[in-house]
């Protein structure tokens, strides 16, 4: 999947429902913790100074991008501007 422009494909990571130590958490309190925290799996030429390379996890306004599922796996076609931050 090659982005046009200034959009970037992003893909959607598993959603965990417990945490390390092992406590499982609802659902609502799973989508708060991981919403908009998706690895660049790829970038559209028309973005620049970015900031983030591909492989970097980034942080994104939660209902913008549009969503794309191919072969069981989901992926995030969002404009470069709706990229809030890098994940450490």
């Amino acid at each position: 999947l090659k982005p046009l422009h200034d959009n970037v494909v992003l893909k959607k990571e598993e959603e965990e429902n417990k945490t390390a130590s092992g406590i499982i958490l609802a659902l609502s309190t799973i989508r708060s913790f991981i919403a908009g925290n998706s690895l660049v799996e790829a970038i559209g030429e028309g973005v620049k100074d970015a900031g983030y390379k591909v492989g970097d996890r980034v942080v994104y306004k939660e209902y913008s991008g549009t969503r794309i599922k191919i072969d069981e796996e989901e992926y995030i076609v969002i404009a470069d501007e709706d990229i809030l931050a890098v994940a450490a």
